[in-house]
């Protein structure tokens, strides 16, 4: 779905050219190239066996990186074996010419005694305290050649053999020596063979495919929940929810505007949320169909709110015990079936619609008791919070709230700008920011009385003012 066309360029130049065109500017090229890379073959790997015979002599498959070390393992033994062949070459060499040195200082006496004698090697050997192997090696030099032995060249060999051995004697008697020996003839190896790397290592996030709801369309939606728990979702943010047929007994009770690629949070009455994909839900054709279907809700719960937006949206969670927090939208997310337990209720009372928070600065909070009371405030005053029971908002007392003689019937955010309407049966009394003055106080009062003829308001209505083009 986030791809328009895919073309097939490839040709004698180009063995492989394939051409991915995304359906708009606004898709995020990273995570659609790792989505193909995991799903497709576009990027495709190797696989081998390396299955073996180690230096153990067993036959074994090995991962890449302990190959590479036993490896290291028999050129370090490799390079120490040559080193010891060497050495063992120039110590023999050496010995050879200590017997080549005594055969010069008695040159003439040497070549008489192999003219004249039946078994030189044995005079020789006794006369100048030779081994046999020096021996036979005057032996086997031609008469010319042992003529012309001379004591510069059988010293000069000597010294240089001499300073090659105390070399070597060093490197095979220290590993740090042996192993910067191994490191520099794979380098040299490497300049002289080796080629431009053919596949290039680029260092990024394992490749992984998208969830279903990132790669599915994103478009506006508006969702419904009716005042029995019943849930549907229609496209786009013009929707008026009132206008929707509800099923008899029923009727609207909240809309919540998000994407369809979101999740959609509930919380029920006791304080638990659950958490659904929104494209999944039912469209607003018909009378959609009970939450209950999908999520498990304790016996005698009910739905209280919907919402629907980015996961960092700031949410007023509260109890009708006039208890309350600010948490973020993803705190709420779930994905057991059972919910999870995000608002702690104080004994006796049930959580109330969950509102939303645009701008924890600058916007105020609105409580009204069915006693009559209304405290307003500022929304910052409240904690930010995961879970919890939050802070008190208004001043109930518990007992009242467990009795059920007082507790909190609703409360809104407002701005400055915004008015607030009380409905108490069949009237309606809006009330501007100034005229809210008298209930402002600090958070946790009992706050002030509503006039006589507004305390038995039921519901509270945030008028915004109308948009002027």
């Amino acid at each position: 779905p986030m791809l328009s066309d895919i073309r097939d360029e490839s040709d004698h130049e180009n063995p492989t050219r394939i051409v991915i065109i995304p359906r708009s500017n606004r898709v995020d090229i990273e995570p659609l190239m790792t989505h193909l890379f995991a799903t497709t073959d576009l990027e495709s790997s190797y696989r081998i066996n390396l299955n073996i015979i180690g230096i153990d002599g067993k036959p074994q498959v090995k991962g890449l990186l302990p190959l590479l070390k036993e490896w290291l393992t028999f050129r370090t033994e490799t390079v120490r074996r040559r080193l010891q062949y060497r050495l063992d070459k120039i110590s023999t060499r050496l010995h050879i010419l200590q017997g080549l040195m005594i055969a010069y200082l008695n040159i003439d006496e040497v070549i008489k005694i192999i003219r004249t004698e039946d078994e030189p090697k044995k005079i020789l050997i006794k006369k100048f305290k030779l081994t046999p192997e020096q021996a036979e090696a005057i032996l086997e030099l031609k008469l010319r050649h042992l003529a012309k032995l001379e004591e510069m060249v059988i010293t000069t060999e000597q010294k240089n053999l001499s300073k090659e051995s105390a070399e070597l004697e060093q490197t095979l008697a220290s590993p740090k020596r042996l192993k910067t020996l191994v490191k520099k003839e794979l380098q040299d190896d490497m300049e002289k063979y080796g080629d431009e790397r053919r596949s290039q290592l680029v260092i990024r996030e394992e490749s992984k495919a998208m969830r279903e709801e990132e790669i599915i369309p994103t478009e506006p939606v508006t969702v419904v929940l009716s005042q029995q728990g019943w849930i549907r979702i229609a496209k786009g943010h013009e929707i008026d929810p009132l206008s929707l047929s509800y099923k008899a007994g029923d009727g609207f009770k909240q809309a919540a505007l998000g994407s369809s690629n979101q999740l959609v949070v509930f919380i029920d009455s006791t304080g638990r949320t659950y958490s659904i994909y929104a494209h999944t839900l039912p469209g607003a054709r018909g009378q959609g169909e009970p939450v209950t279907s999908r999520i498990n809700v304790p016996k005698g719960a009910t739905i209280e709110g919907v919402l629907i937006g980015n996961p960092d949206q700031l949410v007023l969670l509260a109890s009708d015990a006039g208890y309350g927090f600010i948490t973020k939208l993803e705190d709420l997310y779930t994905k057991n079936r059972s919910g999870k337990v995000e608002l702690t209720l104080p004994k006796g009372s049930k959580a109330l619609t969950p509102r939303i928070i645009t701008n924890i600065e600058d916007q105020f909070l609105a409580a009204i008791t069915n006693t009559g009371r209304m405290l307003v405030f500022p929304v910052a005053y409240l904690p930010v919070l995961s879970r919890g029971k939050g802070n008190k908002i208004i001043n109930i007392p518990s007992g009242s709230v467990t009795n059920r003689e007082e507790y909190l019937i609703d409360l809104v955010i407002l701005n400055e700008a915004d008015k607030l309407t009380l409905t108490s049966g069949k009237r309606n009394v809006t009330l501007s920011f100034a005229e809210l003055g008298t209930y402002q106080g600090e958070r946790g009062r009992r706050g002030n009385k509503l006039p006589q003829k507004l305390r038995s308001a039921n519901t509270i209505k945030v008028v915004a003012p109308k948009k002027t083009n």
